[in-house]
């Protein structure tokens, strides 16, 4: 049983997996950060209100609402541009040339092939003179 578990831990979906939870868990304490500390500062300069979830209307709580709609929104459009990123690099990784192996018995049948065409065109200049 335990060989089996290390054999299944140990593949690579489990391992690309942990690390895409470790990366996106630090990921969003940047993005977090960037809505606390960077975006709010400047929507409250414009606006005039640094934290939506104080506004209320008696019991309703609407700006605790407009608060997460607006960190949705933020950290959405984060992850978009970060994805948009990386998708470049892999654009740029696919555009490589990539050198096609052909088989030999493919370049045998090209070659005759080729010599077929040649053959040919010898033959319609001789019949034409």
């Amino acid at each position: 049983m335990w060989s089996e578990f290390k054999q299944f831990a140990m593949k690579g979906n489990v391992i690309d997996l942990a690390v895409g939870v470790i990366i996106g868990g630090a990921f969003g304490k940047i993005v977090s950060s960037l809505v606390a500390d960077v975006i709010m500062p400047l929507i409250a300069l414009i606006i005039g209100v640094t934290d939506f979830s104080k506004l209320a209307y008696g019991t309703l709580k609407y700006g605790q609402f407009i608060q997460t709609v607006v960190d949705f929104f933020i950290i959405s459009f984060s992850i978009f541009l970060f994805i948009k990123l990386l998708n470049r690099f892999k654009k740029k990784e696919e555009l490589a040339p990539v050198v096609a192996k052909v088989d030999r018995s493919e370049e045998l049948l090209a070659e005759i092939r080729d010599l077929l065409k040649e053959d040919k065109e010898i033959s319609r200049k001789n019949e034409t003179s």
